[in-house]
């Protein structure tokens, strides 16, 4: 009696043995598959926050305004010489970029038709338009160099901000008067340039460039 107890006693131990280290195997495996769900959980959390915020940049680019025409945004100066040219200089004095299509619209001493652009009618497609900084400049330049061109001295000029077409006008009028500022503009039958984001790029479309 006493070795088959002993038997039965050794036997149970065995099986208790083998419960134990089933169940430690499997709390490790259930361990290891909740680490990897929470992983895997983390990068799809960090996935989706990465495109809402890219989501975000491109919504907020396409949010760009208009920029406006005022007095005080807007100033003529007259270069003169064998290139001599009028420079129209756009500030944006705002704390957020706007935005500008094709050429400014100029009415020189009240006239019917704005003054042609030298880069030809712009269409639904082909529009032009750049970005102003904030704080930054926008050009165009008036050729000047021959008799034609440079004409009479105006007294006034009232200019609107295209759209991206030849039919629409985002903003204005805005009229400046030349005597008030004691400027001295000759203009006579000439083109004006597209906006540029330079100076240089301005008098280059315009054939008076160095």
């Amino acid at each position: 009696m006493t070795a088959r107890r002993s038997r039965h006693r050794s036997a149970a131990y065995a099986a208790l043995a083998l419960g134990l280290a089933g169940s430690l195997a499997l709390t490790g495996c259930n361990s290891h598959s909740s680490k990897k769900s929470k992983k895997s959980s983390s990068s799809s959390s960090k996935s989706k926050k990465r495109k809402i915020i890219g989501g975000g940049a491109a919504a907020a680019s396409r949010r760009v305004p208009d920029c406006y025409p005022s007095t005080y945004k807007l100033t003529f100066s007259q270069q003169t010489g064998p290139k001599s040219h009028v420079a129209v200089k756009f500030k944006n004095s705002t704390s957020r970029d706007c935005k500008l299509y094709n050429a400014p619209l100029l009415r020189f001493n009240n006239a019917k038709a704005p003054l042609p652009l030298s880069q030809g009618t712009p269409g639904h497609l082909d529009g032009t338009r750049i970005t102003v900084p904030a704080h930054g400049y926008a050009y165009a330049v008036i050729p000047t160099n021959t008799a034609a061109t440079k004409g009479t001295e105006q007294k006034s000029v009232a200019v609107d901000f295209m759209g991206i077409s030849a039919s629409s006008v985002t903003h204005g009028p805005a009229t400046v008067n030349f005597a008030e500022k004691r400027l001295h503009i000759s203009v006579g039958k000439s083109k004006v340039t597209n906006w540029s984001s330079s100076i240089h790029g301005a008098q280059l479309a315009a054939g008076v460039g160095k």
